[in-house]
């Protein structure tokens, strides 16, 4: 670990100490390092001190699902990152590698990546998502808002309209399901394949116990 890679951790902590956010936590920012890491492997060449540190700040500006700015916090992130790089003495030119690798990193944004290093974090973003994980920080942030795990009478959505501003599950539909599709590396998809068939295994899962509970009420 470089020293400004660890100023990096600092910094994030300075800015996060008073954030609760249990599906944006340091173990999150940990995990997508690790997952840019095996894809960075295979995807180079990467400034890989560029990609650790965007990877590192991409939440920085980490504001709540509801909030009216939250399409913007990855653009905010980006930029605030870029100033403290620049006050580390970065180059105007090489922090702009960060702050866009950042600011294209988030779906709401829908800023296509121009970058090696933004392709990468996109996709270990995208990939924290989904699978086991992925259905743990989905829930965590449903239940923060509020929301159903499930409509209870129809928890597929065969007879209504999908809504994940309801039923946390109408997420996988919505949004989580169309991921794969979106990724920028050959390892982001292989890595995509193996999680969403999990994700599917545990919905599967969920309505065999649904039809055990309507069996025993019958």
């Amino acid at each position: 670990m470089t020293d400004l890679i660890a100023a990096a951790w600092t910094f994030l902590a300075k800015e996060w100490a008073q954030s609760t956010d249990a599906a944006h936590d340091f173990g999150h920012i940990r995990r997508v390092c690790a997952l840019a890491q095996t894809i960075a492997a295979t995807e180079g060449p990467v400034d890989f001190e560029a990609l650790d540190i965007a990877c590192i700040l991409h939440d920085l500006v980490n504001l709540p699902k509801a909030h009216p700015d939250r399409p913007r916090a990855s653009t905010l992130s980006g930029a605030k990152a870029r100033a403290w790089l620049m006050g580390q003495g970065w180059s105007a030119d090489r922090a702009q590698i960060v702050d866009h690798a950042i600011a294209a990193h988030s779906f709401s944004a829908a800023l296509p990546p121009q970058t090696a290093e933004a392709r990468i974090l996109q996709d270990a973003d995208r990939i924290e998502a989904m699978g086991a994980i992925g259905l743990a920080r989905m829930f965590a942030v449903s239940g923060a808002l509020g929301r159903a795990l499930f409509d209870d009478a129809d928890p597929l959505a065969h007879h209504r309209p999908l809504d994940d501003k309801a039923f946390a599950l109408d997420h996988l539909e919505t949004k989580i399901y169309r991921l794969p599709k979106s990724l920028q590396t050959e390892t982001g998809r292989q890595m995509a394949r193996q999680r969403i068939g999990f994700m599917q295994d545990f919905v599967a899962q969920v309505m065999a116990e649904l039809g055990e509970t309507q069996n025993a009420r019958g």
